[in-house]
């Protein structure tokens, strides 16, 4: 067997993660012919000791690699180079396209990792070089356009003055606030709308609210649908029944208040949860003011992870078409890029209401609500 070809060490740069440093080194390698298509490169191990960094900073270095297809993972045997990699760049029609995200966002984690999916079968059937990029990275030289996925507005135009103005971008699970941005979303307001009218039609008239705050367009749009439902549906909102975050969970303060809103007076016999961490939230405050689900509370939540299916009880959700999103996300992007025409058209998606035993008529009791 060949000895392991090593990597140099790597030295820190003032503001930059240094994982994306080792993570560039590699490409860097792999480019330059050091490793060559269905090698094996260094373990995890290996290359965190040749370059002179932690596990952790090598292991995220390398699933990135894995994520924009530079690498592959083979259970129980290690990581390769990965062919396609190389037959996607000597192709003479191939594109690169940068997919960015959020510095704290997690690839691992169901909204991202959905989209992500979509956009790498989208890649993959477009012979596509797809680099993922974090926020605050320049944008490589080859990109020929960028995907961003649900940026804050600040994010998208600091993004847009460092690379962006250039080359196509389009922003992905999220309205962009610029008119000369298009985006391809979810349409959010619709998704409370189903919600509502799923617990209305169930004979709920207390109906309350737990999702994010004002600063994300998925949060805004949420509870702009679920307001605007409720008043049509002759709903009453009490102020105590909404609870606003700023982030993706309550904290402690708002987990108080949504305990306090379930043992006061008139309190909701239904709960919309703007998101699934929400629905969790939601659970656990239920069981705390020694209420039942959906006996004595029912909750509808946002998003559709293989776990929702399986809480106790199991989650009446809205299901996000994520895998379609990324994919539509990048294929046109890569017809804006191929056709040279200005402009892309923004495109809003439909969720699906999924009905399990979370939800309940206002007037039975579980035994009797008969849902799956």
């Amino acid at each position: 067997m060949a000895a392991m070809k090593e990597l140099s060490a790597v030295r820190p740069q003032p503001g930059r993660p240094l994982y994306q440093s080792v993570r560039d080194a590699v490409r860097d390698a792999i480019d330059a012919g050091v490793f060559v298509p269905g090698e094996q490169i260094p373990s995890t191990k290996e290359l965190s000791a040749q370059m002179s960094v932690s596990l952790v900073t090598a292991h995220r270095a390398l699933q990135e690699l894995v994520h924009a297809g530079v690498l592959q993972r083979a259970q129980g045997k290690g990581t390769f180079v990965h062919r396609r990699y190389f037959e996607r760049k000597s192709a003479p029609l191939a594109m690169r396209v940068g997919l960015v995200l959020d510095r704290d966002a997690s690839v691992a984690d169901h909204y991202h990792g959905q989209i992500v999916e979509g956009v790498r079968q989208a890649a993959h059937r477009l012979a596509i070089d797809l680099v993922l990029l974090r926020f605050g990275e320049d944008g490589r030289s080859g990109c020929a356009g960028y995907l961003y996925v649900n940026p804050l507005p600040n994010e998208l135009d600091s993004f847009l003055d460092a690379s962006g103005r250039r080359r196509p971008v389009l922003v992905v699970g999220a309205r962009s606030h610029l008119k000369s941005v298009a985006s391809i979303d979810v349409d959010n307001i619709d998704l409370a709308r189903h919600a509502v009218q799923h617990l209305r039609g169930l004979g709920h008239a207390r109906i309350a609210y737990v999702g994010g705050g004002d600063a994300v367009s998925n949060s805004r749009d949420r509870w702009l649908g679920f307001r605007d439902a409720c008043r049509d549906a002759g709903v009453k909102l009490a102020d105590a029944h909404v609870i606003h975050s700023p982030g993706w969970r309550l904290d402690d303060a708002q987990r108080t208040a949504v305990i306090e809103a379930l043992r006061g007076p008139n309190r909701p016999t239904a709960v919309f949860a703007g998101g699934y961490y929400f629905a969790l939230d939601v659970y656990a405050a239920a069981a705390t003011a020694g209420l039942s689900i959906p006996s004595d509370l029912s909750v509808v939540g946002v998003d559709d992870p293989p776990s929702a299916a399986h809480l106790s009880p199991p989650l009446t959700t809205l299901r996000q078409p994520l895998v379609q999103l990324g994919h539509a996300a990048l294929s046109a992007l890569s017809q804006r890029v191929a056709s040279g025409l200005n402009g892309i058209e923004s495109q809003r998606l439909r969720g699906e209401l999924i009905i399990r035993r979370s939800s309940a008529s206002a007037i039975s009791n579980a035994a009797d609500a008969n849902l799956v």
